[in-house]
């Protein structure tokens, strides 16, 4: 499973660690899907539980002007070169987008490789839907996991 969000906000780029925000969502919503409570572990023991349960992160902006932490600002972006990562993952099963933003940039390069493809609800905590409205769609996630 890989999980691509759009590009990392202010403080998880000062902090150079995906979803560093304590209000991000993130943590909490992959929590039950991995059945560990990533929010009490350090950083590196988050990344570790993810590896154990064959979770990759990665975002699909490699570069971007953006005033502050939300996608709406993103301008000028330059996409990661999601194909290339692709070709190295002959396993992966399937793709999730954390957000709108990460879908409808990421999307287009994944496109008839035969992926399952799970539309996320942005954890981001601009993204004022409740966790518990969220969580059903990151749930969908369990299913490609082995």
């Amino acid at each position: 499973m890989l999980i691509l969000g759009s590009l990392p906000g202010e403080r998880s780029l000062a902090e150079r660690r995906y979803y560093a925000h304590p209000q991000n969502q993130f943590w909490a919503l992959l929590s039950p899907v991995v059945g560990r409570d990533l929010k009490a572990l350090q950083y590196e023991e988050r990344l570790a539980a993810l590896q154990a349960s064959r979770v990759a992160l990665w975002d699909v902006v490699a570069t971007a002007r953006r005033t502050g932490s939300s996608d709406a600002t993103i301008r000028d972006a330059a996409a990661n070169d999601l194909p290339a990562l692709l070709d190295l993952l002959p396993e992966l099963r399937a793709v999730a987008f954390n957000g709108g933003k990460a879908l409808a940039i990421g999307r287009p390069m994944i496109a008839g490789r035969g992926l399952a493809v799970i539309a996320l609800p942005s954890s981001s905590p601009l993204h004022t839907v409740g966790i518990a409205a969220k969580q059903p769609a990151w749930d969908a996630i369990r299913g490609f996991l082995r």
